[in-house]
């Protein structure tokens, strides 16, 4: 890969690794977890429309633009977006973000199945099993990485339940790379999904309560770094190379979620949490040298 992907993917995971401190000291300003994301995607939505008008696009025509918009509306955005806040009120920035380090890998199951020219075999079944025997650590310590309070279990179902849906929504956009201008389509998405999150907001928790000037700044920083941007590279990376490359953001957003927690939110890396990151960690390591020897010739657009 060219310089400008691996900067394009850094800057992605630097946006979506933070997001998830961001989000936990949202929390802890009041904001519920669902309305939380609900006004993120409204922020994130206007946002996009105010960018396509000045870059003068136009909203795309075809049905099948709107179903993509609105499939990736649901996977790549409402489903990861509800289930990673509310896991966060049970488990640290940390924890949660070692799980998302498991979309390289089920991302590479789901490629297996879905995608003929991207195969899983030798290091990457076994770069799989190792971070599936992560997950099997942080489970079995009972560690959250908030203390007492945590609820591990919980935790990492919603996250995994996020991280199947991303993966799938990734191979999805796969399938139609040639299809969609990144921009338009990550607006589409967060119109799509800003509907489906205040539709579940209003059942799961009612209106939202005051927002405080604190909290505003936060949703700010979840709206431009921890959301727009992210997902706009994201984009341009998945048109120019495969799959499983362009999910490699979260290889380094784990780390930067974890170091960020300690750091603003003293949250603790616990020895579950070392462990078991470690072997999720070693399996993103084995899919992205697997993948760099068998990867297809970049896409050009």
């Amino acid at each position: 890969m060219n310089l400008r992907i691996w900067l394009a993917i850094g800057v992605a995971a630097l946006g979506w690794g933070t997001s998830g401190v961001a989000q936990r000291a949202a929390l802890a300003e009041g904001i519920p977890p669902v309305a939380l994301v609900a006004v993120r995607s409204l922020m994130a939505t206007v946002l996009l429309i105010v960018m396509i008008g000045l870059a003068g696009r136009s909203l795309p025509t075809t049905r099948q633009a709107w179903k993509l918009g609105a499939v990736m509306g649901l996977l790549n955005l409402s489903v990861p977006f509800v289930t990673m806040a509310i896991a966060l009120q049970f488990a640290s920035a940390g924890f949660v973000g070692l799980i998302i380090a498991l979309i390289p890998l089920v991302t590479a199951g789901f490629a297996h199945l879905l995608l003929p020219d991207e195969p899983l075999h030798g290091a990457k079944t076994i770069g799989l099993l190792a971070g599936l025997g992560g997950v099997l650590v942080l489970l079995l310590s009972g560690d959250s990485g908030i203390g007492t309070g945590g609820r591990p279990l919980l935790a990492a179902s919603l996250s995994f339940t996020g991280v199947v849906a991303i993966s799938f929504a990734g191979i999805y956009a796969k399938r139609h790379q040639t299809s969609y201008d990144p921009m338009v389509l990550t607006g589409l998405q967060f119109a799509f999904g800003f509907v489906i999150i205040t539709a579940f907001m209003v059942v799961y928790e009612g209106m939202p309560p005051p927002v405080s000037p604190w909290g505003w700044f936060l949703l700010l920083y979840l709206t431009v770094p921890g959301s727009v941007m992210p997902f706009l590279l994201f984009y341009w990376v998945l048109q120019r190379t495969t799959t499983t490359m362009a999910s490699l953001t979260a290889y380094v957003v784990p780390l930067i979620a974890l170091l960020s927690g300690i750091v603003i939110l003293d949250e603790r890396l616990e020895f579950g949490i070392a462990i078991g990151g470690a072997l999720i960690m070693v399996g993103v390591v084995l899919i992205n040298r697997a993948d760099r020897r068998i990867r297809e010739s970049p896409v050009v657009v």
